[in-house]
């Protein structure tokens, strides 16, 4: 049967979106492994995460002007769970009510937040944001294309690749011994994870998908069996052949996660009952197989959703909140298990921060927000980026409460990027418009 490459069926048929549909159409390269073990994992909270009712100042000045801003929405200041940063900034501050997990990431180090982040491609003033003087990514408060902004860090020029796409691309030579791909997502095909000559593994919450109808025996196996002889057929076209190649592989590797999961060692932190809880738990048993699968290096996604709170935003929060904490809590709690604590990363990404303002039942699009890291290699215990004064109208508000970010998103990326292995020399093919920004490396990397 004649044999081809990915470059050859891409030319044949024009379209490089076959690689989100045809996952395991990628470049093969000469071994050179790690010398270790690393892992990212981005927890992405679709709708945009009201981050200002996360991390929220207990001073009694400065929460007095939190209070006035966020009006219905502010919370009791008794109510807020202390925390307090190594670096003091003058303030003190706290955790929503229901981010005990959190807290007690934070307090034992574990944990660190970074401020007012968000999607630039130069550093902006509000001045600059009025007259136009700088550049700015296009469509801000827009839930579709600020997602994009978040996955590929693009800013105003297409991009087909995510950062965590072009992260695999870079180190592909480095890891061709592994079983699995770099990425991994257990919530659907992500732009975060599209590469030029690498794809993501996609699979459900709680491992692969298997194809239906399949079994071990009766009819099942005969479907199968059936199934087998058709893919493995001699096939007089590209797309024919191709076709087959795709699900030979998608069976196999179906087979070979589905083993792997199966046999891994029982882990015996307990994780919420939740979506969140379920792919988190999921991931943990992957990297419970590492070895197994010859992984070096892999970053995962997984996301919730449920924040986009426009509506009902004092009923909803606590529960979307306290599932963020109690998960990654429960996720780190595995690694530890695992032994791999100071080898995992788990970071955060929403679309967007939301407003102070309140729209009489929740809050309404914004821009810079807080985002969490959390695992043994984190600098802990620690606020990265400056938390502005959560003031209407104050230096870095465009409006109703919309913050521009002090920190880009490209900087954040870049440092987890950094701690992953990639180096200095490469990082802008991660981070695209990094060298705008004076610190490429915000320092909460061990």
């Amino acid at each position: 049967m004649a044999r081809i490459n990915r470059r050859d069926f891409l030319r044949a048929t024009g379209a490089g979106a076959v690689l989100t549909a045809y996952p395991w159409l990628h470049t093969v390269a000469a071994p050179g492994p790690f010398s270790d073990y690393r892992a990212l994992v981005c927890v992405f909270l679709f709708g945009g995460n009201d981050s200002w009712n996360m991390v929220v100042p207990r001073s009694q000045a400065e929460y007095d002007v939190y209070a006035n801003s966020r009006q219905n929405l502010a919370l009791e200041r008794d109510a807020l769970l202390p925390i307090a940063p190594l670096t003091s900034d003058g303030v003190d501050y706290g955790l929503h009510p229901s981010m005990g997990g959190l807290q007690a990431l934070f307090d034992s180090g574990r944990a660190a937040f970074i401020n007012n982040v968000g999607p630039l491609i130069e550093p902006t003033t509000r001045d600059q944001y009025e007259s136009g003087s700088v550049q700015l990514p296009p469509q801000l408060f827009s839930h579709n294309d600020q997602q994009d902004q978040w996955f590929t860090l693009k800013g105003r020029a297409p991009a087909r690749t995510g950062w965590a796409g072009r992260i695999a691309d870079l180190i592909r030579t480095e890891v061709a011994g592994q079983q699995l791909p770099t990425n991994a997502s257990l919530f659907g095909a992500s732009l975060f994870q599209a590469g030029d000559d690498t794809v993501a593994y996609v699979m459900g919450p709680g491992g692969p998908i298997t194809f239906e109808g399949f079994g071990d025996s009766g009819f099942g196996l005969a479907q199968r069996e059936a199934f087998e002889r058709i893919i493995g057929a001699e096939h007089g076209s590209i797309y024919e052949r191709a076709f087959a190649a795709v699900q030979q592989r998608a069976v196999s590797t179906a087979d070979l996660v589905t083993a792997a999961i199966a046999g891994a060692p029982a882990i015996g932190t307990a994780f919420p009952a939740s979506q969140l809880g379920e792919q988190l738990e999921t991931v943990a048993r992957l990297i419970a197989v590492r070895d197994q699968l010859g992984m070096e290096r892999q970053i995962f996604f997984v996301a919730a959703g449920g924040f986009d709170t426009h509506d009902d935003q004092n009923e909803l929060q606590p529960g979307l909140l306290g599932d963020v904490g109690d998960s990654m809590k429960a996720f780190y709690d595995a690694t530890v298990e695992l032994g791999v604590a100071g080898h995992v990363t788990t970071f955060t990404q929403s679309d967007f921060g939301r407003t102070l303002t309140s729209n009489g039942d929740g809050t309404d699009h914004a821009w810079g927000g807080i985002q969490i890291v959390t695992g043994d290699a984190v600098a802990g215990r620690q606020f990265y980026g400056s938390y502005p004064l959560l003031a209407i109208g104050g230096p870095e508000d465009v409006g109703g409460g919309r913050f521009i970010p002090s920190t880009s998103s490209d900087q954040f990326a870049a440092t987890l990027a950094k701690w992953f292995g990639i180096p200095d020399a490469d990082l802008a093919a991660v981070a695209p418009h990094l060298d705008n920004f004076v610190q490429r490396d915000l320092g909460f990397m061990l």
